[in-house]
């Protein structure tokens, strides 16, 4: 069942120009049948005053702030629309109670006049709503007259600060929601406890171009230059999930191997042996249109999280990222779940044992296994991904 020239109003938690996001991923690939509105998460006062004047980010959206404005905003997508709302009251740090849900109510009635103005401009009528994880904003929902309400949960609430509110707001959008759509199976097992119509989507990637992959087109990256193979890497978030005790057993059993983590980092969770070892290299992100030549450059790609209740609700986009490159993936037992997806073709190990025999089983890959690879990478595209997405919201209509 297809979901085709619709209305679609999403109220996201990433911001459009920010990190490559689910949310705004979604907004894209579901606007290539259908006129989405993708509504921005807000600044707060906070962010206005203190955000760098001359940025770009700030630049694009600083007539669109004017409450005058409707706040719409072209993309490259021709069906595809992001709208800025005015800035709202930074309230997070209110306990939670009457006095913060009061200052909360106005805050989403700011961003409700933002959306009633693009009605009433566009001549909207019969509009799908979604909540891409916006689990700030409850009210909204109660606000609207869709002809379907969604709720697309990505995470699970895991900082204090999504906690300290989200946790009564994102029960409340749960049970107030047509429809529920997670991207693990552990947020589907819990959340269908709340609301039945709940549906397990996975995540998908953005892969490389297969005919160059297999004619090893991509020039590795510059900034691997000076490392010598073989290379062990990961690219993403280099923070509280990850086990560095298990990396570091593996790194000390791997002499020859040098192991390079590309992203951001918390500098509290890595720990000091960590960093001293010298076959370890951390590097700083790099722009997502650089990922390709990156992963050019690693022999072996690695997703070592820990095993845990928080990161078995983890699906990690740049597992399909890494296949999508034809690169052999080691993984831990983080999320049983993935094998489902994965097939052969990514080795997980539940200690530092199989870790490292994986690891070294896998620095030479033939041109099979890459072309296997290739074929798993393609089955769990975004474009497949958001076919599925919309078949259900398609299914509630």
């Amino acid at each position: 069942m297809q979901l085709q020239d619709k209305t679609i109003i999403i109220l996201g938690y990433m911001r459009f120009d920010g990190l490559a996001s689910t949310n705004f991923t979604i907004a894209r690939y579901l606007s290539q049948w259908n006129d989405v509105y993708y509504i921005d998460h807000p600044y707060t006062w906070k962010d206005y005053l203190t955000a760098d004047k001359s940025a770009k980010e700030f630049k694009i959206r600083s007539s669109l702030f004017n409450k005058r404005s409707d706040g719409i905003l072209s993309t490259d997508c021709e069906r595809l629309k992001v709208v800025i709302t005015p800035p709202v009251l930074p309230i997070n740090w209110l306990p939670e109670g009457g006095l913060y849900r009061w200052f909360l109510r106005l805050n989403e009635t700011i961003i409700l006049k933002r959306i009633r103005k693009l009605i009433k401009k566009m001549g909207i009528e019969h509009y799908i709503y979604i909540n891409s994880f916006n689990f700030h904003f409850p009210g909204i929902l109660r606000a609207l007259n869709p002809v379907l309400s969604v709720y697309h949960c990505v995470d699970p609430l895991i900082i204090e600060y999504d906690k300290k509110h989200g946790i009564i707001s994102e029960k409340i959008i749960l049970q107030e929601s047509d429809v529920v759509i997670c991207t693990s199976k552990a947020l589907y097992d819990e959340k269908q406890l709340i609301n039945p119509n709940t549906y397990f989507v996975a995540n998908g990637a953005t892969i490389a171009d297969p005919v160059m992959v297999l004619k090893k087109s991509y020039k590795p990256h510059t900034c691997l230059s000076a490392i010598t193979h073989p290379i062990a890497g990961y690219l993403g978030a280099i923070e509280r999930r990850m086990d560095f005790e298990l990396m570091s057993q593996v790194i000390a059993q791997c002499p020859t191997v040098n192991f390079v983590f590309i992203g951001p980092i918390s500098e509290e969770h890595v720990p000091q042996k960590f960093r001293n070892c010298q076959n370890v290299f951390l590097l700083p992100p790099i722009r997502h249109d650089e990922i390709n030549q990156v992963l050019a450059a690693f022999d072996v790609c690695l997703i070592p999280f820990k095993a845990d209740s928080v990161s078995r609700t983890i699906f990690p986009l740049k597992l399909f990222e890494y296949l999508g490159m034809g690169k052999p993936v080691v993984a831990t037992t983080f999320n049983t779940d993935l094998q489902s997806f994965t097939g052969d073709c990514v080795t997980y190990a539940a200690n530092a044992g199989e870790f490292v025999h994986a690891l070294q089983e896998h620095l030479i890959s033939t041109q099979q296994q890459i072309a296997q690879r290739l074929m798993i990478a393609a089955a769990n595209t975004w474009q497949e991904r958001t076919k599925q997405f919309a078949a259900i919201l398609a299914s509630h209509l």
